[in-house]
């Protein structure tokens, strides 16, 4: 009885939506609350309502699309068409939230598939329903007042992305050359820069024997450098690279010996110098003279080469200081030996190339020493030095630098002649630099002037067509080393007057210079100055305090007959002496040889007279010798002047020369 009557009211509450009577449910079942909507679920209909749902929408998005085709070719504007859209949209969106909400009042389940939980969806949402759908956005609903890209017409798009699209062909607006900043390295010519790959940290070498550090992070609108030495002493700076990692810097100088040095500027290691004396120089440990160049292996680490005046080009291992890790040796067209004044590796580090004196370039495997790989006897004019060699980024391409005042590119797989070529680019520098660009479109270099004959400029290159697509007068003085650094997109420039140009723009370039120029600077710490100008001390008390003089002419008195005060000289010597001064008394062995040494003792009367006066003392009084010979020893017997002779002639005797 009591199972019917609870069907009976399940059933009563699921066709209605309400208990006929609630007291007798709340009787039978133990408990209240009947009076709460519940719905029941047909899969079937469901499935069905699905399928007629999303061939609505794809016939709808057809429509649509064919609609704007159409628009598209007569050449109306679709300002009119999105919004129709939109309303179309919104008006389904609406249409189909009225018809849920009336589907749920009625109990019919032909709608349940856009049934929601929750509070009722705002109007907004249910306007911006259908562009999410197509758009599919992610995130929360967007405000009322946004106008984003949603909101531009289709023409305006489209300007924008022809204009985006000019930007990207044209690579000469990627130039960062808005701002700029200058750093004073010195007086003299920068002839080495470096960054380290992330771009946090910038160093300079000159002729003035110095290398700077510059932090960018640490630095303010007073640009100064936060450290500087002399790690070569008195050698000029050739040239500074950071390594692949960023941790050791490479400073090949003037001498012999390059060294690397630590990001903080103390030393690693010094490469061995070899013997000078050996004929062969692949049978000495190291370099027998100037160094020209010098850079990093682009993927080992612990790898960099070094080319000199003797003839060779080294490869070195970090580990290793004692001994070169490979030799290789340009040769003229003869087989003699040629000098290399710049050297570089390739973007893969396979292949070592070299630009030398008699104009010629030669590229080696890395891993075979012996022959070239790639020679081109007349790249350059003989007898200029080529000053830099540049692999572009796709590794395809170098472009060489040379002292004959051009600008040459080369394609690596036909060596033979160059790709393109500029001449009239002035050249009085070793170390004049050519690079690419981060996109690798343009090529760039700087030119020479004499001094207040003009300004240096940093000329840029089209790759391809190699025409001057852009210049930028740098300053009064020669433009030596560039640099552009891909990851801040900035160009650093080293000048022949001492100063390092940082090129940037606000928008296109990251990090680097825009980190110091928004840093004020920072205020001097004045030393504070003394109330009094005098310092009290202990002895400046009374009860140490010495006497004053009354009269100054009294100790003036007493200073004069002070000897050490008055400085008086010593009186000269009286008495015997010679060759310095000797002591008045003392009863040291020293002083006796002293005082006999400096006697002076010289006779000039005759010796034998001077020997004779003892003869008679050591006759009667013999003490040191005349004992031992006393039964061997003859009696002397001495001449005697005869009777014949005049008493004034001389006696033969004394005509001899003793």
């Amino acid at each position: 009885m009591e199972s019917n009557t609870v069907n009976k009211a399940l059933t009563s509450f699921t066709a209605t939506g309400k208990t006929s009577d609630d007291g007798d449910i709340a009787s039978v079942m133990g408990f209240s609350g009947f009076g709460k909507k519940a719905r029941t679920f047909d899969l079937d209909a469901i499935f069905e309502q699905t399928r007629r749902t999303a061939i609505e929408r794809s016939q709808r998005v057809i429509e649509e699309r064919q609609k704007e085709i159409e628009m598209e070719e007569e050449g109306e504007s679709s300002k009119s068409v999105k919004p129709s859209v939109q309303s179309q949209r919104g008006k389904a969106a609406s249409s189909r939230v009225q018809k849920s909400d009336s589907s749920s009042d009625s109990g019919s389940d032909s709608d349940s598939d856009s049934e929601l939980i929750g509070p009722p969806v705002p109007p907004q949402h249910a306007a911006q329903q259908g562009d999410d759908d197509d758009d599919e956005h992610v995130g929360p609903p967007l405000p009322p007042g946004y106008t984003g890209s949603t909101a531009h017409s289709d023409d305006d798009d489209d300007e924008e992305g022809e204009a985006q699209d000019d930007d990207d062909d044209n690579p000469v607006k990627k130039i960062p050359d808005t701002h700029e900043i200058t750093l004073q390295h010195g007086t003299k010519t920068v002839s080495a820069l470096g960054l380290d790959p992330s771009g946090a940290r910038l160093v300079s070498g000159g002729y003035d024997y110095d290398v700077r550090f510059w932090d960018f992070a640490g630095m303010d609108q007073a640009l100064q450098a936060f450290r500087s030495l002399q790690p070569c002493e008195c050698h000029q700076i050739k040239a500074l690279q950071y390594s692949i990692t960023g941790d050791v810097m490479l400073v090949v100088s003037g001498n012999a010996q390059a060294k690397v040095l630590d990001r903080d500027g103390f030393s690693v290691m010094e490469c061995v110098k070899g013997d000078q004396y050996i004929v062969d120089m692949a049978n000495t440990k190291g370099h027998t003279a100037m160094l020209n160049c010098g850079c990093w292996h682009p993927k080992i680490k612990e790898e960099f080469m070094t080319c000199s005046n003797d003839g060779t080009v080294r490869t070195w291992d970090l580990n290793s200081e004692k001994k070169h890790k490979s030799v290789f040796k340009p040769r003229s067209f003869q087989g003699k030996k040629v000098i290399p004044t710049c050297c570089t590796y390739s973007r893969d580090g396979k292949l070592i190339a070299a630009g030398c004196q008699d104009g010629t370039i030669q590229i080696w495997d890395r891993n075979l020493s012996v022959h070239t790989k790639f020679h081109c006897r007349q790249a350059h004019t003989p007898g200029s030095d080529t000053s830099c060699l540049s692999f572009s980024y796709d590794g395809t391409m170098l472009a060489s630098r040379g002292g004959d005042d051009t600008l040459k590119m080369w394609d690596i797989r036909n060596f033979r002649k160059p790709v393109n070529g500029v001449s009239g680019l002035t050249n009085y520098f070793s170390m004049t630099d050519c690079c690419f660009s981060p996109d690798d479109k343009l090529l760039v270099t700087g030119t020479s002037v004499k001094k207040d004959e003009g300004n240096g400029k940093l000329v840029f290159f089209d790759r391809i067509s190699f025409q001057r697509v852009y210049e930028i007068d740098v300053t009064n003085a020669s433009v030596v080393r560039c640099l552009w650094h891909p990851k801040l997109n900035q160009i650093m420039v080293g000048t022949g007057n001492g100063l390092v140009k940082v090129y940037y723009d606000p928008v296109k370039s990251h990090r680097g210079a825009k980190l110091c120029v928004v840093k004020s600077k920072r205020k001097e710490k004045h030393a504070e100055a003394l109330t009094q100008d005098y310092i009290i001390t202990p002895h400046a008390l009374p009860m140490f305090r010495e006497a004053r003089q009354r009269s100054t002419r009294k100790q003036l008195e007493k200073d004069r007959l002070d000897p050490k005060k008055s400085h008086k000289p010593e009186p000269p010597v009286s008495g015997p002496g010679r060759g310095g001064r000797v002591a008045a008394h003392g009863g040291t062995l020293s002083s006796f040889i002293v005082k006999n040494i400096a006697l002076d003792k010289t006779d000039d009367s005759n010796p034998r007279e001077a020997i004779l006066r003892h003869a008679k003392e050591a006759s009667e009084n013999p003490y040191w010798i005349a004992p031992a010979y006393t039964e061997t020893q003859p009696e002397p017997v001495f001449a005697e002047e005869s009777e014949d002779e005049e008493p004034d002639q001389e006696p033969e005797w004394k005509k001899r020369k003793i």
